[in-house]
């Protein structure tokens, strides 16, 4: 056997939702650029589940069945209340939280397509509620029920500050969650994948999926990159931490991707959208420091951002908070887990890979006297 460590290089299947090929990443054929450009994270959504971008009225039906599925079970919210809500990271709620959903779902071990597809409905509607919700609840709030007759994106927005957004709020959000949606075969899709091969449930394969993400190696970068921002405090003190990091071999988060040799598409919008806050904000630090760190990186290191780098600084301007950017990626990758989800069950086979054995070779026991 040929071992590879972390599967780099090695297919593992085949699949027509995203590819990333040459630097390109196209969601079932159309370009990252023109989708976060010309369509929102609704149609995104459709055209990964469904294969084609979707028809006025298509798109219509699917966001109200979007609307109509975004409330919770209030219980969810009762449980939130009694965690150490000063500790505990949203990602282990959200984590929780979503395997607890199931338990909701008369239908959650129906294996049917039509019940899939509702299942798909159900997780995506409801999972922006959770966290906007515990958001609320740890500040000593009611969560905010959801308004239906806003986008998915001002949505979560207005259920996470009980505001509606501006529609550049919305806009910038929006065009993020597009990004964010699908990744090829990602740590957290792949760990979807391999669960619902055992013909687990849906619910199962999107905690599953959480809970890969939660990793500061995958989804939980962004968050270390703001926490890195902070450290770092102002534009002056950026050459000395990021020179004294590497001299140290100290990794620096948001930089360099295993697929990408060239640079990630993703945060090239994500830069442009983060100077534009910035810029209306009227406030450029984090944007100023992180446009210094990536000069630096790139200079040292030869390294280029990923999509995690400017996300951190895009989604501080929009008043999340940090430790829920994760959880914001989640709300937006659930779109993809469940397309690939989908496309598992409609041609499956158990994923069972073999380990090149390095360990002692074969021996006796020896008697306990013996020992």
């Amino acid at each position: 056997m040929t071992t590879t460590r972390g599967l780099e290089g090695v297919v593992a299947t085949t699949s027509a939702i995203s590819s990333i090929k040459d630097d390109v990443l196209t969601y079932r054929g159309y370009s990252i650029q023109d989708l976060a450009e010309q369509s929102t994270f609704e149609e995104t959504i459709y055209l990964l589940w469904n294969g084609e971008l979707p028809t006025a009225d298509q798109l219509q039906a699917f966001k109200a069945e979007l609307a109509e599925n975004a409330s919770v079970p209030n219980e969810l919210f009762e449980f939130m209340k009694n965690y150490p809500l000063e500790t505990v990271h949203p990602m282990a709620v959200l984590r929780t939280a979503i395997s607890t959903l199931g338990i909701y779902d008369p239908d959650a071990e129906l294996m049917d397509k039509q019940s899939n597809k509702e299942k798909a409905i159900k997780l995506q509607a409801k999972i922006a509620t959770l966290v906007a919700g515990f958001a609320r609840i740890r500040q000593g709030l009611q969560p905010v029920v959801p308004n239906k007759s806003l986008s998915y994106a001002a949505n979560f927005l207005y259920m996470l500050k009980d505001r509606v957004p501006s529609e550049v709020e919305a806009q910038m959000f929006d065009k993020a969650l597009v990004l964010h949606a699908d990744h090829e075969l990602n740590a957290s899709t792949f760990t979807a994948r391999v669960c619902v091969a055992t013909l687990s449930d849906m619910y199962s394969g999107i905690t599953s999926a959480i809970g890969a993400l939660k990793g500061p190696l995958h989804g939980g970068a962004n968050e270390q990159v703001m926490r890195m921002l902070e450290r770092i405090g102002s534009i002056e003190w950026v050459d000395d931490y990021i020179l004294n990091a590497l001299e140290n071999k100290k990794k620096i988060m948001g930089f360099g991707h295993r697929v990408y040799k060239n640079g990630d598409p993703r945060a090239k919008i994500l830069k442009t959208m983060a100077r534009t806050l910035s810029e209306m904000s009227g406030d450029s630090r984090l944007y100023d420091m992180s446009l210094k760190i990536e000069i630096l990186m790139k200079e040292k290191k030869g390294l280029l951002p990923n999509t995690d780098f400017y996300s951190a600084t895009l989604y501080h301007i929009l008043g999340i908070d940090h430790d829920l950017f994760t959880p914001v990626f989640a709300i937006s990758r659930t779109s993809g887990w469940a397309a690939h989800i989908l496309e598992q069950y409609n041609d499956n086979r158990l994923i069972r890979p073999r380990a090149e054995y390095n360990g002692p070779r074969l021996r006796r026991v020896t008697p306990m006297a013996q020992r």
